[in-house]
């Protein structure tokens, strides 16, 4: 444990030192090519970064922020555009550019302390998340559509907290209102709905500028469509690098594109007007078990099939019983 928190550090110091060398190289060069340039060191020393850590969560989660989020940001920043802008405080600059967070436009209120709803939420989900821990080891003994739900919760609700957790700091340190970072992906009613609207929103606000709209403009919107897909699809398995060390199987593109190849269809689909369309809890019901299905057989398969989904599971126990030993020194001292 001190071994990581002195990785943590390290890492947090390096990245805070990269954004500042970011923020003013942007402050003194036009975008372009030019600009480019100047934040490409940055660009090379994040991707190396997440190797700091050995737990596989931290290694992960840091790639994600730093490699995926991060960089995107970056890239936009040296086209011009936003969210990232040289004119940002240095503290907002560089919370904006490492943390999953995207602050809400201007005239929206703001504060550092968390409203209740989002309390109970986040209380909630940790405590399904603790209970989903627990389980894992009836998983072996679960149907296959048990485990697929199981497997799915279980990567939602990590996702999921380990975001509001980064966006918590983010707002305590800020004081300004976020935009949310999930919306209720499990009553999305259609890939559309789960996609764009839904789900890991950090993603689609990264890949829409920087990839739909460009392709979109130049080849229509079907083509942005399965662009982003296939960005989306390697940047995956860039971060199941980090997870398994071992080069990708092309499993998880191979995900990203059927679905960008649904997105299309459906897309199609709404155009006409006249096709039957399902009632909305049945579409719902469909979205999530085709969601679910192809997950279960494309995404996940590099990691089950590795070994590294139990690895992942001992690193959770940890991490709640590390929480439950902090919670409880917590109470001793409230109450001595």
């Amino acid at each position: 444990m001190a071994s990581e928190l002195a990785s943590l550090g390290l890492v947090s110091a390096a990245v805070a030192a990269a954004m500042a060398y970011a923020r003013l190289a942007a402050s003194r060069v036009v975008p372009g090519l030019a600009r480019l340039v100047a934040l490409l060191p940055v660009l090379l020393v994040l991707p190396v970064l997440p190797f700091t850590f050995s737990p596989i969560l931290l290694r992960t989660v840091s790639a994600f922020f730093l490699v995926w989020l991060c960089g995107f940001k970056l890239l936009l920043l040296a086209a011009g555009h936003g969210p990232l802008h040289p004119a940002l405080p240095v503290v907002r600059f560089v919370a904006c550019a490492a943390l999953p967070i995207k602050l809400r436009d201007r005239g929206a209120k703001n504060s550092r302390s968390l409203p209740p709803e989002f309390l109970l939420s986040y209380a909630a989900k940790a405590a399904f998340f603790a209970a989903l821990i627990s389980l894992r080891r009836i998983r072996a003994r679960m149907p296959a559509y048990g485990v697929v739900a199981f497997d799915g919760a279980h990567v939602y609700l990590m996702l999921e907290l380990f975001m509001a957790s980064a966006a918590a700091f983010a707002r305590a340190l800020l004081g300004a209102e976020l935009e949310p970072q999930f919306d209720r992906p499990y009553l999305a009613s259609s890939l559309r709905d789960f996609w764009g609207r839904r789900w890991n929103l950090m993603v689609p606000g990264a890949l829409r500028p920087s990839v739909y709209r460009p392709v979109r403009a130049r080849l229509g919107a079907p083509a942005g469509v399965l662009a982003t897909f296939l960005v989306s699809g390697l940047m995956h398995e860039l971060m199941f690098y980090y997870i398994t060390l071992q080069a990708g199987t092309g499993e998880v593109t191979a995900f990203f594109l059927l679905h960008g190849a649904c997105v299309v269809a459906e897309r199609w689909c709404a155009r006409h007007r006249g096709l039957w369309r399902p009632p909305r809890a049945a579409a719902t019901a469909a979205t999530l078990a085709f969601v679910a299905g192809t997950a279960s057989w494309l995404f996940f398969a590099p990691v089950t099939r590795s070994g590294l989904d139990k690895a992942i599971v001992a690193e959770c126990e940890g991490m709640m019983a590390a929480l439950e030993k902090l919670a409880a020194g917590a109470a001793r001292l409230v109450w001595s």
